[in-house]
């Protein structure tokens, strides 16, 4: 685990209350949907191929074993090396020995979310190595001293005003930083030089191919390949879940991978790699290393949750939560924000800690709509509630709410007499417009939201009354 979970709540609190975090997501919140819906026009059969994505990912987490023996077998082959970690201090200390064999006193490193969840730049930094990560969204959070607030755009929650004054904190250049274009260009000049100084590369892997032992690496910004061609030693750090059985099936996934990341129809750079430089070969490291990872991943295999690992870490869910757009990702208080966060961080973390991931959702259905791979994301969440109950895990004011709201909604006479009773407070609570602005309990859920009144009536048996 990287550090200590934030408390959600506070969290919440401080992220609705923040002007500039409010304006970032607000920008992107109107510009993804779009992108996305185009994206989409281009892939008419989007449900065969998501529901073929889904039955790929299910087919190699059932033959995981097999499919991560015939992977390793084949890098082997090719003259590379494959490490299973099955903690999180495993792969540090299996990272940190490699680069340590390299002599590495410089490392660059490209964006990986199960880097994040190990704290790996912690690690090797305590070892006395220099790491510096290369794409701009995590370069920006590096200097800024956060983690990610986005699976794909780490950065999101920064306005380009606060990148600028990052930069001009840390290049101490005198520059023009008005646009993105030149704020780009500056991060670029800066980090040209790092890569020709590292003597190893860390890169993450979106894929891993068990017919050919190759690692599939997918970016916008071309990062990843200079990470992984310049140093003498390349690190693949990735998770258990990513091996998948042919290259034919990763046609699939990149089919809908960065439609629903980024309204692409592909991304810019899909690197394929299956080992260190062959013979005759001038370019590419002479060492080849893949760390996979468990990390508390294979608990859920077998269980009625097993589908959260068919995550291809789109972000498609995050950009569509209502939640996840109010109160931003860091709130989530680990490595993983927005719906998949929510199921998937108590799981790698601790389920008591990451109580509140689980509870924080309308239950909409929104994730589920556009997951590419179909998971069952709002009945997961209500499995870990229901499980958080049985443990006793919720306060016992909130296990006495829950109850008496249990009883209530079961019994038709007191629900009809609450309803009598509220729905008149309501509606003075509206005033003459007729317009709830806010809420007893719920003024942090109610902050930017209006709700009509109810109008008082209600249906039994389907006529009104």
């Amino acid at each position: 685990m990287s550090e200590t979970p934030l408390d959600f709540e506070k969290g919440a609190h401080e992220a609705l209350g923040s002007a500039t975090l409010q304006q970032a997501l607000g920008k992107f919140q109107t510009g993804y949907p779009l992108l996305r819906a185009r994206a989409m026009q281009s892939l008419p059969d989007f449900e065969k191929v998501r529901t073929k994505a889904a039955r790929i990912k299910d087919f190699s987490l059932k033959n995981l074993d097999k499919l991560t023996d015939q992977y390793r077998e084949k890098v082997e082959a090719n003259g590379g090396t494959v490490h299973i970690c099955e903690t999180a201090a495993d792969a540090r200390k299996t990272v940190v020995e490699i680069c340590r064999q390299a002599e590495a006193k410089k490392i660059t490193k490209s964006k990986s979310m199960v880097t994040e969840e190990l704290a790996l730049n912690d690690a090797l930094e305590a070892a006395g190595m220099e790491v510096l990560e290369t794409d701009l969204g995590e370069y920006i959070i590096q200097l800024a001293g956060e983690r990610p607030s986005h699976i794909v755009g780490p950065a999101l929650h920064k306005t380009k005003e606060e990148v600028a004054q990052l930069f001009k904190a840390h290049h101490k250049t005198r520059r023009k930083r008005e646009t993105g274009e030149q704020l780009v260009r500056e991060a670029r000049e800066v980090l040209r030089e790092k890569y020709f100084a590292s003597e190893v590369g860390i890169t993450g892997a979106n894929f891993l191919i068990a017919e050919t032992g190759t690692a599939v690496i997918v970016t916008n910004e071309g990062n990843a390949d200079l990470c992984r061609i310049l140093p003498n030693t390349h690190i693949v750090v990735t998770s258990m879940e990513k091996v998948i059985p042919t290259l034919d099936d990763l046609s699939v996934f990149l089919r809908l991978l960065a439609r629903s990341a980024s309204g692409q129809e592909m991304t810019s750079y899909t690197t394929l790699v299956s080992g260190p430089r062959g013979p005759g070969e001038s370019e590419g490291p002479s060492s080849f290393h893949v760390v996979i990872v468990d990390g508390g991943r294979s608990k859920l295999l077998g269980t009625d949750q097993q589908a959260l690992l068919r995550c291809i870490k789109c972000g498609a869910c995050m950009n569509v939560c209502p939640v996840y757009m109010s109160v931003g990702g860091h709130t989530y208080g680990w490595v993983y924000p927005g719906p998949i966060g929510a199921v998937l961080n108590p799981v790698l973390n601790g389920f008591g800690t990451m109580y509140h991931n689980y509870q924080a959702s309308t239950f909409c259905g929104a994730c589920e709509e556009v997951c590419p791979v179909k998971i069952p994301l709002t009945k997961i969440m209500r499995d870990w509630r229901t499980r958080a109950f049985q443990e006793r895990i919720p306060g016992l004011g909130a296990r006495l709410a829950l109850w008496l709201w249990a009883a209530i909604a079961a019994n038709p006479f007191l629900y009809n007499l609450a309803a009598g009773a509220g729905i008149p407070i309501l509606r003075a609570l509206a005033g003459k417009k007729g317009v709830l602005k806010s809420l007893p309990l719920a003024k942090g859920w109610m902050k930017g939201r209006v709700l009509d009144a109810p109008e008082g009536g209600r249906f039994v048996r389907g006529r009104k009354r």
